[in-house]
Parts: structure tokens; sequence; C-alpha cells
């Protein structure tokens, strides 16, 4: 890879990034949906799953798809780590914009804004390297 290519790459990539977590993000509610439905009225315990079950979806697809690279057991652990990286840092935007006395709806704006990109950027210069 050289410096020419880098930006075509990248770009590929983080479209495929953004599909893949559309797609995590559609099997969350779904499954969370589906379980509070089926199995038990609890959202807590229904998103809990969901949740477990969307990581592992977007590992496989991230790693398969979206950076083209081999499942592996220090990748997995890598991803892992950056996926709580962005739940963390998720918590504290909306925790700010609540401490700061804002609606919620802009703690998730600046969640969906600040916390994709940053997870991409750990994945590509990071988990997949």
């Amino acid at each position: 890879m050289n410096v020419k290519t880098l930006p075509r790459i990248l770009t590929k990539q983080a479209l495929r990034f953004a599909l893949s977590g559309m797609l995590a993000t559609s099997l969350h509610v779904f499954i969370a949906t589906a379980f509070i439905q089926i199995v038990s009225p609890a959202p807590s315990l229904a998103n809990g799953v969901a949740f477990l079950v969307a990581t592992v979806f977007s590992y496989l697809i991230n790693t398969i798809w979206s950076f083209s690279r081999p499942l592996h057991g220090r990748n997995l652990f890598r991803f892992c780590l950056v996926s709580f990286i962005g739940l963390f840092l998720a918590m504290f935007i909306s925790g700010a914009a609540q401490h700061f006395g804002l609606h919620y709806w802009y703690g998730i704006f600046f969640v969906v804004c600040i916390v994709p990109p940053v997870t991409f950027f750990l994945h590509s210069f990071w988990t997949y390297r």
C-alpha cells in the first residue's frame, strides 16, 4: 500500500464499515424487540443479548468484508477492546450532554457523530494492522 492508494482504501473501508454498522444496529433492534416480545419483557436483558449478538456479527462482517482480514484471536481481542472503548465513549458523551442540561437527542446526535469515526480510526490503524 502506498500513499496514493491509502485514501481510496480508507474510503472503501469506511463505506463498508458504515454499512456494516447499520446492519449490526438493525440486527440489535430486531433481536431486542423479538426477545422482549417472545422471551422476556425485560429490556435490559433483551438489549444485553442483542448487544452480544450484534457485536459478534459486527466482528465477523467488519473483519471479513470491511477490512478484508482473516479471523484471528489477536484482531478479535483488539476488536472487543475498541468496542468497549466505543461503549464507554458513548456513555461519556451522552452523560456529558445530560450534565449540561441538553435534550437527550443532542447526546444521541453527538454519539452518532463521534463514536463511529473514532472506532473506525482505531480499527483501521490498530485492530487490523
